[in-house]
């Protein structure tokens, strides 16, 4: 234990190659966690829990057609909850040093003495079996900010040419997490990651595109830049149409920023806090046929643990099956008063939100984009939204706006940008108003965390009024 500091910043000067810090090995994670487990029993704790969580994040940010920022970052944080008497409370450090450990189990320890009793409290897990999934990608490990800068020089260079103005971030990275307790529990999970995405402009107009992926071979930012271009010298001389319900064809990101307002519902402590959408609605037909839903950590497109946050191994639950919901997802307390089992959902504790489902795959269909645009009469082609808040929900209605690429189709073709709309709209009639469906993909947005989702053409959706920018 003699890293002092674990976190600190830096900026990277242009023309010198800065290699990639590399992540503590599991034994070094195991290490720290047996060393802080000791010093809690030294302690007097009857039972504690450490999880340990580490970054080496970098992310190349440009702006006008040039890179203005390159930051780079570091950090390991130490997570230690202690557990006496029906109490338990958290307290975290970056520090690895005695001291600095024993500090932050005195804290937890006294924050658990003040605090009430808790019923719902269950004994610490023991030891499990974890699925074996692999995202560490060592080329995005190694991914140095030359090689995001030549990338986004290549893209700069290809806005400068069509005389549009390029701005947006490259990041790439690496995190581990480890949870370990008294109770002989340890499990342990790496990956990488790595993301870019970029605004175009042209005049007012602009557009936008965006991808994530743990392996870097499948991030291709000059694809996205040329889509981002095209649709933003697309979007010059937008109309203006009258709001009112129209057909709409959401591509994925748009699709993935509503339903992120969707999924808390499947908790089984929302049920019991009647705080959800599926209140009296579970295993009854509630959404079109053609929707299906599961959540799977294992899934090829996914990212995450596969344990919670209190160690428990994560299940593939199934959501929705062909417009029913079917089933929720369950911490351990949720399932224990339920007498279920638990499915691997929870949150770290203590926490007021029990669990969630986080590795949401949406069943898709066989359509492109392409295709649904040329089944359409007359509709409107939806790139993104944003500054979505929830308004009912129990029948689980939206508003927000489109953003950055708004189209009208007609007669089968896409004829002219249109000005961005506000809309209301609730999930659950949406969800059954699907009439096509692309093959889902790993889908990147800003409201939401990523999901498995397809394009989706859906009639009837709800504008409310024309935004005035």
């Amino acid at each position: 234990m003699s890293r002092k500091n674990h976190r600190r910043k830096s900026n990277t000067g242009a023309g010198k190659r800065v290699s990639t810090p590399a992540l503590l090995t599991e034994r070094e994670l195991r290490r720290i966690a047996e060393g802080v487990l000791r010093l809690a029993k030294a302690a007097g704790a009857p039972e504690a829990e450490v999880q340990l969580d580490e970054v080496a994040d970098a992310l190349t940010r440009f702006a006008n057609n040039a890179v203005h920022q390159n930051v780079a970052e570091r950090g390991l944080t130490i997570s230690v909850r202690t557990v006496a008497d029906g109490r338990t409370a958290r307290a975290t450090t970056n520090r690895t040093d005695e001291d600095s450990l024993r500090a932050a189990i005195e804290a937890a320890m006294s924050l658990a003495h003040s605090q009430p009793k808790d019923a719902r409290l269950l004994p610490l897990p023991g030891r499990q079996r974890y699925a074996r999934v692999n995202r560490f990608i060592p080329a995005t490990a190694m991914l140095a900010p030359e090689d995001r800068a030549y990338a986004v020089r290549a893209v700069c260079d290809q806005a400068i040419r069509r005389g549009q103005n390029a701005a947006g971030i490259f990041s790439s990275g690496q995190m581990q997490t480890a949870i370990a307790n008294s109770r002989g529990l340890f499990a342990a999970y790496r990956q990488t990651r790595a993301e870019f995405s970029i605004t175009m402009q042209e005049g007012a107009a602009a557009s936008w595109a965006k991808a994530n992926s743990p392996r870097i071979g499948e991030i291709h930012p000059l694809d996205l830049a040329a889509r981002a271009s095209d649709k933003a010298h697309g979007a010059v001389n937008a109309r203006e149409l009258p709001p009112g319900k129209y057909t709409v064809i959401l591509e994925p990101s748009a699709v993935l920023d509503l339903l992120g307002f969707l999924f808390y519902d499947f908790a089984a402590t929302a049920l019991e806090d009647k705080r959800s959408c599926l209140n009296d609605r579970m295993g009854k037909p509630l959404f079109g046929k053609n929707i299906t839903i599961i959540d799977d950590v294992q899934h090829p497109l996914q990212l995450g643990a596969p344990f919670d946050g209190e160690g428990i191994p994560r299940q593939r639950v199934l959501l929705v099956d062909r417009g029913v919901p079917r089933n929720l997802v369950y911490s351990r307390y949720a399932a224990k008063k339920a007498r279920k089992q638990p499915t691997g959902h929870g949150f770290p504790l203590p926490n007021d939100v029990g669990e969630a489902p986080v590795n949401l795959v949406f069943g898709g269909g066989k359509s492109s984009i392409e295709e649904m645009v040329a089944s359409t009469a007359r509709g409107l082609l939806v790139t993104r939204l944003w500054y979505i808040r929830e308004v009912d929900p129990y029948e689980k209605v939206l508003t927000g706006m489109t953003r950055d690429g708004l189209f009208l189709v007609e007669n089968g073709r896409v004829t002219s940008a249109v000005r961005n709309f506000r809309f209301n709209q609730s999930m659950i009639e949406m969800l059954r108003n699907v009439e096509m469906m692309s093959p889902a993909v790993r889908a990147a947005g800003e409201e939401s965390f990523e999901m498995i989702v397809p394009a989706m053409k859906v009639r009837d959706f709800r504008f409310s009024e024309v935004t005035k920018f």
